[in-house]
């Protein structure tokens, strides 16, 4: 069984057990929440596509950390003006572990 929700403007296609790492969300690590934007839920073949959401349908994830992702390096150069910037970037995350799918009652 998986699920396909939306989160932080994304879309990831989970299933139980999966872990995974969204857009920071303002829950302490440890907690239990339900995300509730479902676009599609599929059990053994059976796939229900919501317009544009699955109505009842909640997949429940435990909040592992709160952490911060990779850096990303952001590099700007005008050539032959002696023009260089060089910042750096690091994105707040939330770790996900996905603890169960219920599709609508």
């Amino acid at each position: 069984m998986f699920a396909v929700i939306r989160t932080g403007g994304k879309q990831y296609k989970v299933a139980s057990g999966d872990v995974i790492r969204v857009e920071k969300l303002p829950v302490e690590a440890g907690a239990t929440i339900d995300l509730e934007e479902v676009l599609m839920v599929s059990d053994a073949g059976q796939n229900t596509v919501g317009t544009p959401l699955v109505a009842g349908a909640v997949v429940s994830a435990e909040v592992v950390a709160q952490d911060r992702n990779d850096k990303i390096i952001v590099f700007k150069k005008k050539r032959r003006q002696n023009y260089r910037r060089k910042n750096g970037h690091r994105q707040h995350v939330t770790v996900l572990r996905i603890t169960g799918i219920k599709a609508s009652a």
